[in-house]
């Protein structure tokens, strides 16, 4: 009987004792687990924006996926095809006590071409189009700022192009594009450089 007590009792004990572990901490002076902020950025080929964002120190992960669009649940055979309304886009997870989304604005306009409209380097289509998603008020202001600071001094000819907009469902995409430049490192290069994202953004920020 008391065996079968304990097999109860036991487990409810340890999660009551898990939930007030943090408590505990802080009644130490221990310091509290690092906020975790989202940023959303539509810059052409997913695979590519993921790419740049994961070499960012203070990024904790970046997930390829779908927004901005109307039809529930797309696919990228459906996004492909610039029906849907989507934008292929990567979702960032950071700790903005490593890196503010100020530093994410300035990592996301070096890796695309701002001046193009409704496609990124060899990729065309509206599900290509380079978009800010804010997340915030916040997001927004700073967002607005940055596109209107690079406008007064861009080093590059051409109007920005880039779209400022509120953040809508996210859908992350099929599991097969996620890390795809790790995964797929050949195929990946060979994309890339036949694309001429490299050398684009070379000539576009070149006086940086």
């Amino acid at each position: 009987m008391m065996s079968m007590i304990l097999k109860i009792i036991s487990p409810r004990i340890v999660v009551l004792a898990l939930a007030w572990l943090p408590l505990w901490a802080a009644a130490q002076g221990a310091p509290a687990p690092a906020a975790t902020a989202v940023a959303t950025f539509g810059g052409g080929c997913f695979w590519c924006v993921e790419e740049a964002f994961d070499k960012v120190p203070g990024v904790i992960a970046t997930i390829s996926g779908y927004m901005g669009g109307k039809t529930k649940n797309p696919t990228y055979p459906q996004v492909s095809t610039g029906s849907t309304g989507h934008n292929e886009v990567v979702q960032v997870s950071f700790d903005p006590a490593k890196v503010s989304y100020a530093q994410l604005l300035e990592t996301f306009w070096r890796n695309i071409d701002p001046t193009q409209a409704n496609g990124q380097f060899c990729d065309h289509g509206s599900q290509y189009r380079s978009e800010i998603f804010f997340h915030d008020d916040s997001q927004r202001k700073l967002a607005e700022a940055s596109k209107a600071a690079l406008q007064k001094n861009k080093p590059f000819a051409g109007e920005i192009h880039t779209l400022i907009t509120r953040a809508s469902q996210f859908y992350p995409a099929e599991e097969y594009h996620q890390d795809y430049y790790r995964k797929n490192p050949a195929r990946y290069s060979y994309y890339k450089a036949a694309c001429g994202r490299e050398a684009r953004l070379k000539e576009l920020w070149k006086s940086r």
